[in-house]
């Protein structure tokens, strides 16, 4: 069931507040973003990937987990999971950073450690980028910090093998051609049914996971559908992670054909605990004690 929120407009404030955990707040462009705060330690912002996942399955599944580290500020991007979508459409990177800026103001955060998963590491790169004073520590949890290189070199290879489908040949490598690579490919893996492996290690996983959209009524699937087509999210942060300085655990699956066997080797952050583990790309599904391993490693040698 929905739940239904009280909402205060304060006169002196562009925000509304829900009760002490649950929040809407609107930002500078009118968004209504979905937050939750949960837990306790030092503040951290869960940045979601998909694109469009929305903050509820990170909650769920490893929230009991994550809660015991830290204060974690769950958050549903605009135009995903239970936050509303802009009038205008713009999701452009540099307005979803200005969302995060506009969260952490509002809450009276002075700097906080960002957790990403999946394209929240592209999310999480432009963020220490642009905000670099805002952020103290990150953790990656199966990340990516290039589109281009996942999909050409992990992806697509790996769909086109699932589903059988005959490889067509890339005359560039420009995002529309990618695009309709991954579409094709996609299409065909889908009809065979074997999507699930592409993330998973076990279909009960899979169906798990999915089961777990039906608790949100009205699930907000704008920015998933148009997330792909943006030219600020193909910008390739590889290179950029030799210039951070902030400790950053990058937690990769050795089984993760979304992102790839072998992306974490473009990685250069110069304090980092790599960590690679046997799972697919929900290791706070599949492998939680591995990353809670993973996660106490990291905090021992870089107390945030």
């Amino acid at each position: 069931m929905k739940r239904i929120f009280l909402l205060i407009m304060f006169l002196i404030s562009p925000f509304l507040i829900c009760n002490a955990q649950d929040k809407i707040i609107l930002t500078s462009d009118s968004v209504k973003l979905y937050v939750k705060v949960q837990g306790s330690g030092p503040v951290c912002l869960y940045i979601h990937g998909g694109p469009g996942a929305g903050s509820y399955s990170m909650e769920k599944f490893f929230g009991e987990y994550i809660e015991k580290y830290f204060t974690v500020i769950y958050l549903d991007q605009r135009g995903s999971g239970r936050s509303t979508s802009p009038k205008d459409g713009n999701y452009s990177v540099e307005r979803i950073l200005l969302d995060f800026e506009e969260v952490r103001e509002f809450l009276g955060v002075e700097q906080w450690i960002t957790l990403g998963h999946s394209f929240g590491g592209i999310l999480q790169m432009a963020y220490i980028n642009s905000y670099p004073k805002s952020i103290k520590g990150m953790l990656m949890l199966n990340c990516t910090l290039s589109f281009k290189d996942i999909l050409i070199n992990s992806w697509i290879p790996k769909a086109r093998e699932l589903s059988n489908v005959e490889k067509k040949i890339l005359i560039t490598d420009s995002k529309d051609t990618i695009l309709e690579e991954l579409f094709i490919a996609a299409k065909a893996m889908s009809e065979k049914g074997e999507g699930w492996k592409m993330s998973f290690n076990s279909k009960a996983n899979y169906d798990l996971m999915n089961l777990s959209y039906d608790d949100i009524s009205d699930f907000n699937y704008d920015f998933s559908s148009l997330a792909l087509n943006i030219d600020d999210f193909w910008i390739d942060y590889r290179d950029l992670s030799s210039e951070i300085k902030v400790p950053v655990l990058f937690y990769y699956g050795t089984k993760d054909w979304n992102i790839g066997e072998n992306h974490y080797k473009g990685i250069k952050f110069p304090n980092m605990v790599l960590w690679g583990s046997e799972t697919g790309h929900f290791p706070f599904i599949e492998n939680i004690d591995d990353l809670v391993r993973a996660i106490d490693y990291f905090l021992d040698n870089y107390p945030l």
